[in-house]
């Protein structure tokens, strides 16, 4: 190269070396433009079919020729660089090749549970339930833009100015979403939740405190007896681990059929048939949702349907199978209490585009929902089951709730985390004469106000 890359730099207005030795700033800030400069050199070269092999080893790995190519540029560049920096400097250009730029080290950091990015200045992550702001920043605009491309082009996707929103899913369950301008105002945005490569089990949710042994074996009888039962909450609440763990509960030798949009489930069970939804072409065609794959699947003679979320019209479709010879079901929405998820049934039913009256759609809803668990995301960031419900059934017009659990919250301790006891109402739940007459016990300790 005639002039190095950092004089063109400082020749284009940018000092480069006043950003190595800004020292309030992250590496991945104080080496952006160079990062950026020796990033566009190498996909030069591989543009130019440059052999990206190590040296005296023709099968070498790309990730070894990206990194003599990068060496070799800053060995060019003077010998200011430090050992640490120069392992910096290549880090962040292999993730800008061969990862997703600045948020690689986000998804790779296992105690992130979601990245949101809200334009190229604003990065916050989700740990443990707590929001918090990074310092991870992209360039620009166009530089965000051009890793959602590359996120989503091997999945059959595009985002443009024609199609600016994408829903997809990553080859590891982590669920993308992207919008950009002109629908969104402040540049590109980009939501990964992550997949976590630990599911977790009942026994974790008992020592977070999500829930109480009772509380677990209570639904894991309520699982085995074939109750249908809605996981809700808001969003972030943990339904879809909920719904996973409690589905675990189902026997081995029944014919599970779950169904989602991203698929999340990992159920152990032997007889297990996953269906996810298809977005639609970039002809705007082929969509198939929830609704088509509930339908097809009541043809598949299952034993137990599995919906990871219930938001449209696919509810009269879950309802109907519900009452007809399908329960045990399971499914997950969002609502702020178990009687606002009531609420959202019956929207929800009326916009399968039938015209029922209100009254029955709600015996539907009665008959066919035995349990609400209702999840909820306190404000230390710890999740909780906030209470698990009993659908009793209809009195006049309303549909009659009683409380079997809940949680008390007792204030805040000294570091800022949610006091409060879960606890039985004392109420015996009217399911328990149904189990019986199937011939599971039902323990009437397990509902005691004072254990």
């Amino acid at each position: 190269m005639k002039m190095s890359l950092l004089s063109k730099l400082q020749n284009n207005g940018n000092s480069a070396a006043a950003a190595v030795v800004s020292l309030n700033e992250s590496p991945a800030e104080r080496f952006q433009d160079l990062v950026y400069a020796i990033h566009r050199e190498v996909i030069k070269e591989i543009g130019n079919d440059y052999p990206l092999t190590a040296k005296g080893n023709p099968q070498g790995s790309m990730e070894e020729g990206i990194r003599q190519m990068a060496e070799a540029i800053m060995d060019n560049e003077g010998s200011f660089f430090k050992r640490n920096d120069r392992e910096e400097i290549i880090t962040l250009v292999l993730d800008e090749v061969m990862g997703f730029g600045p948020i690689t080290p986000l998804l790779r950091d296992e105690s992130v549970s979601e990245i949101m990015v809200n334009g190229p200045e604003q990065v916050y992550v989700e740990k443990q339930g707590k929001l918090q702001m990074t310092r991870t920043r992209f360039r620009d605009n166009a530089h965000l833009l051009a890793v959602i491309e590359r996120i989503i082009s091997p999945l059959g996707r595009r985002i443009d100015e024609s199609m600016p929103m994408v829903d997809a899913r990553l080859p590891d369950g982590s669920r993308v979403n992207a919008i950009i301008p002109p629908l969104a105002l402040n540049g590109c945005v980009l939501t990964i939740r992550k997949f976590s490569s630990h599911l977790l089990g009942v026994e974790d949710l008992i020592r977070n405190n999500t829930l109480t042994l009772p509380m677990a074996k209570f639904l894991e009888t309520c699982v085995k007896g074939r109750l249908n039962i809605v996981v809700s909450g808001g969003t972030g609440a943990g339904k879809t681990s909920t719904l996973n763990i409690i589905s675990s509960f189902i026997p081995s030798d029944d014919r599970i059929i779950t169904i989602e949009d991203s698929a999340e489930l990992d159920l152990n069970q032997e007889h297990v048939i996953s269906l996810e939804t298809r977005p639609p072409n970039i002809d705007g065609k082929g969509e198939i949702g929830i609704r088509e794959l509930v339908r097809n699947s009541l043809r598949m003679r299952p034993d137990r349907m599995v919906v990871g979320e219930v938001r449209g019209g696919e509810a009269l479709d879950m309802l109907q199978a519900m009452n007809t010879g399908h329960d045990g079901s399971l499914t997950t929405g969002h609502s702020n209490s178990p009687r606002d998820m009531i609420s959202r049934l019956e929207t929800m039913v009326l916009m399968a585009g039938m015209e029922l009256p209100v009254r029955a759609i709600r015996e539907q809803i009665a008959s066919a929902v035995d349990l609400i668990v209702h999840q909820s995301r306190l404000q230390d960031g710890s999740r909780k089951i906030t209470q698990i419900t009993e659908v009793l059934g209809m009195e006049g017009e309303v549909i009659t709730l009683q409380d079997l659990f809940v949680f008390e919250q007792a204030g805040l301790n000294e570091r800022g985390r949610v006091k409060g006891r879960h606890r039985a109402t004392g109420l015996i739940p009217k399911c328990r004469e149904r189990l019986a007459a199937r011939g599971i016990s039902l323990p009437v300790e397990y509902f005691n106000s004072e254990a």
